[in-house]
């Protein structure tokens, strides 16, 4: 029954740090990447679709994306997804490619993102402490019901602690990344 507890606490804090890398993703750093525009969603024959869904988006070079939409008459719309997503990313059309060109980040632009990413970082740290309530909640349930006996429930108590600790490390590490993804000029 611990083994249970302890494997779904840990589930779902994995579930908590893949979350946090996906909002990480959306936090651009000046570079172009795909994943960018991962929430951008384009009018496609009368309902949203994701642009990745829509179009083949590729690196250009390092600071500018090609996005080619799979019919020619989405072309416009696609652009307008882009502008209207509020990335603050302007492309620009070349016959059926549509070049998003990543402008600069300013120092003020990287202190807000850097905001942005500690937040985000802090809400994941947050659903982890979380779920370490809800495992020792389930652990003092088993006792009460004398399913388990106190050194059990201490025991079960420190491997959740264990395994808390070493997802939160990996959420300061993943931020402390980012970070200094942010600030590279």
């Amino acid at each position: 029954m611990i083994d249970d507890i302890k494997k779904d606490a840990g589930a779902r804090m994995q579930k908590s740090l893949d979350a946090l890398q996906s909002n990480f993703h959306k936090i651009r750093t000046g570079r172009a990447h795909p994943s960018i525009l991962d929430a951008v969603m384009v009018e496609y024959y009368g309902s949203q679709m994701p642009i990745n869904q829509v179009s083949n988006i590729t690196i250009e070079d390092a600071r500018t994306l090609a996005v080619t939409p799979w019919e020619r008459p989405m072309v416009p719309k696609v652009e307008k997804a882009i502008m209207t997503a509020d990335l603050g990313l302007n492309p620009a059309t070349n016959g059926n490619v549509i070049r998003v060109p990543m402008p600069p980040l300013t120092e003020e632009t990287r202190r807000n993102y850097i905001k942005q990413a500690r937040a985000e970082a802090e809400n994941a740290r947050v659903a982890i402490r979380s779920i370490r309530r809800d495992a020792n909640g389930d652990l003092k349930a088993l006792l009460k019901n004398k399913e388990i006996t106190e050194d059990d429930e201490r025991r079960g108590e420190e491997e959740i602690q264990k395994l808390t600790d070493k997802h939160v490390s990996e959420i300061d590490r993943l931020l402390e990344t980012k970070e200094h993804d942010l600030m590279q000029v």
